[in-house]
């Protein structure tokens, strides 16, 4: 059963500082894309890079170490249909971040 969680404040997150997160061992990137946010797994499949490090341009994140791509907000990715992050639902309430998690 999924449940929401409160991982920020809303000035702990920009459009140019990415925060991570980490629950029940599973790390989680939340980033701003102008007055919306969105969360995604925070480690990059190819080889555990930090997405929450990477450089953002417009929805899309680059992996600051060897520049894998992926949209926030759909967690695909050019490099075609087989690899995928996972997204999760993020709301804001007030001053409080939170995230759907399973």
């Amino acid at each position: 059963m999924s449940q929401w969680i409160r991982v920020a404040s809303v000035s702990d997150i920009h459009p140019k500082k990415a925060l991570e997160f980490e629950h029940q061992g599973r790390v989680i990137a939340v980033f701003q894309v102008g007055d919306t946010y969105h969360a995604i797994d925070g480690i990059c499949p190819h080889q555990g890079g930090p997405l929450a490090e990477g450089e953002l341009d417009g929805t899309c994140v680059t992996c600051p170490w060897h520049g894998w791509q992926f949209d926030v907000a759909s967690g695909k990715t050019p490099l075609g249909s087989r690899v995928k992050q996972d997204v999760f639902p993020v709301k804001v309430e007030g001053d409080a971040v939170l995230v759907e998690v399973p």
